[in-house]
């Protein structure tokens, strides 16, 4: 991942409803979720929805695939993973000791189901 596309990644990250839509996203997957449905979880209209759902897209946060009428919306965790790793990059000038705490919280998600969520 390269700067442009981290800002682009951070900035549809950077808005409450996309930011809650995409940890919704993380939270429903692998079976993701259809557009109306995120629409009713997060209380804002199908086409409000759609719009955000088209910002993270872009991002490459999100992908939706056809389901018949509807789309099926996924969170892209390998996009997402790529972007923490461009965060942490220079994490700590490479004193892995400092960086110790967030890689011990991160892995405590793993563990203990939402305790990240």
């Amino acid at each position: 991942m390269d700067q442009t596309e981290a800002i682009l990644a951070l900035a549809a990250l950077g808005q409450p409803t996309r930011l809650e839509t995409f940890r919704l996203l993380v939270r429903r997957e692998p079976e993701g979720a259809p557009a109306g449905e995120l629409a009713r979880a997060m209380g804002v209209p199908q086409n409000t929805m759609s719009a955000h759902l088209a910002i993270l897209s872009r991002a490459g946060l999100a992908r939706g695939a056809r389901n018949s009428r509807s789309i099926l919306y996924r969170a892209d965790l390998a996009r997402f993973r790529a972007l923490v790793a461009f965060l942490m990059t220079d994490c700590c000038a490479g004193r892995t000791e400092l960086c110790a705490p967030l890689l011990d919280e991160l892995a405590s998600c793993q563990t203990s189901k939402g305790a990240c969520a």
